[in-house]
């Protein structure tokens, strides 16, 4: 049997998101997002511009991803390519943090943290300056363009364009000397990759926080998927207490249904919890995959609550549970910031950075590592002894340069001679330059008749001449 044919009846496959205009609100909430605002664009602009003294021939750049050396500075800690757990360790816990923001009150990070969320919010002051507010921008949209519509417009990209290109510039003033560079980008004897990642993000601010906006939320991000499979009953969340607002309608009627023996709820449906959220989502329709949880909605509803001279508190943050009984007319349950999944997450954070805290504070200075040169094996010399090879690598993290003495290990009879370097009573020694590594080819010797086994272990130490510090690494010494 064939398929009916698709009419124009079924409608469209596709239908484009409507375009949100957010309408601009005073209120607690809004303080503390713009306070965020300053706070954290401020830290991300002026970060790179921050000095730090590590000592003479090293980067005075407080926050620097050196590629040229292959270290990333951050104040007074230098990681090393090696030590990229570190940042594995960072990432865990940012990870934990979001599971606990979220366990407590919702998605926090989205609200007021979240990149998307700043710049996006920067972009709409802008486009708010110029353009004005929610009515103005919805009337002119409509409108025929006029000259005036179209230096507004002009004006609004242009700075939205500058805000972006600054803000590419700024993140790639963290890969290289901030002043230097500045300099370069401005006489054009930057490297190519410089401008090409300040063209990939200044285009990328531009569209994400200038045009997609919401979209990004709905569509791209991921997090809202995770967090909705994280969150309880006992999480704090903006919500509409809908035991208080239903049955909705406008404040004329109110008298009316009360003199008739009917309910009548606080929300007089005006739609001002709408008009102010960034996403365009209604919070009256519960819990919503597009809520960022930024609480501009209970300022915007207390405003309202306070004109029709009704007790604010319509939309606020409140958990699932309380909701649900007050809506049972029964008490609301206290609530339970500490409960087992919090301390967990806690807990876990807590145990993650004290175990990298510990980690950096032992952190050695003088490292080593060994690679065994396998073509050939070995080698037999003349008098019957048994000769490996060896490349040493050793890193010096200080800001001076160390004489580092290398000795043997677990090896009975064995010669060590080292390619280049001076004796020290008996051990060679080597000048490692400061912050670098430095690789040594090292030969161990041992006679055929002290060998007990084809392969046996071998253990290298070095030893800084001055501080007495050691490290060691083993390998093992193979014959015949």
């Amino acid at each position: 049997m064939s398929m009916p044919a698709e009419t124009d009846d079924d409608g469209p496959l596709y239908a484009p998101a409507p375009k949100v205009y957010p309408q601009s609100i005073a209120g607690r909430f809004r303080r503390i997002k713009t306070s965020l605002l300053i706070v954290c664009l401020g830290i991300y602009y002026i970060l790179p511009f921050i000095r730090w003294n590590r000592g003479p021939n090293l980067p005075d750049q407080a926050v620097l991803i050196d590629f040229e050396r292959k270290r990333l500075y951050f104040f007074f800690i230098e990681l090393w390519p090696q030590e990229v757990y570190y940042l594995t360790g960072l990432l865990i816990l940012a990870a934990l943090t979001l599971f606990l923001m979220n366990a407590v009150a919702g998605r926090l990070w989205c609200g007021y943290l979240c990149p998307q969320t700043v710049w996006t919010d920067l972009f709409l002051k802008v486009e708010r300056a110029i353009e004005g507010d929610r009515r103005e921008r919805i009337k002119r949209d409509g409108l025929a363009w006029t000259l005036d519509t179209w230096a507004r417009k002009i004006t609004k990209h242009f700075l939205w364009l500058m805000i972006a290109w600054w803000t590419g510039g700024a993140w790639v003033l963290y890969f290289n000397d901030a002043p230097t560079l500045v300099r370069a980008l401005t006489y054009f004897q930057a490297p190519v990759a410089a401008y090409a990642w300040i063209g990939i993000l200044t285009f990328t601010t531009y569209s994400l926080a200038g045009h997609l906006r919401e979209q990004v939320c709905l569509y791209m991000c991921p997090w809202p998927r995770i967090q909705a499979a994280l969150t309880d009953a006992d999480a704090l969340n903006v919500a509409y207490r809908y035991d208080r607002g239903e049955p909705r309608m406008a404040v004329k009627r109110v008298a009316l249904e009360h003199a008739a023996g009917r309910p009548a709820g606080d929300c007089i449906d005006c739609n001002q919890c709408v008009a102010v959220c960034p996403t365009g989502v209604d919070i009256r329709d519960g819990a919503q995959l597009g809520c960022i949880q930024c609480g501009l909605c209970i300022d915007a509803c207390d405003q309202v609550m306070t004109k029709v001279g009704r007790a604010t508190g319509l939309i606020g943050y409140d958990t699932e549970a309380a909701i649900a009984a007050r809506a049972c007319q029964a008490i609301p349950p206290k609530r339970r910031i500490v409960r087992v999944r919090t301390v967990l997450y806690a807990a876990i954070i807590a145990l993650v950075g004290s175990a990298m805290l510990y980690q950096l504070a032992t952190r050695q200075v003088l490292s080593v590592n060994v690679v065994h040169e396998r073509t050939p094996l070995y080698t037999t010399l003349r008098d019957g002894s048994i000769r490996n090879a060896y490349t040493l690598r050793l890193a010096n993290k200080q800001p001076e340069e160390r004489f580092v003495a290398i000795s043997l290990q677990d090896l009975s009879g064995a010669d060590l001679t080292v390619a280049g370097a001076a004796t020290t009573h008996g051990d060679p020694v080597v000048l490692v330059p400061a912050d670098s590594t430095l690789e040594v080819r090292a030969f161990v010797s041992v006679h055929r008749r002290d060998l007990s086994a084809a392969s046996q272990p071998i253990t290298f130490i070095v030893t800084d001449v001055t501080a007495k510090t050691t490290a060691r690494v083993r390998d093992n010494f193979f014959g015949p």
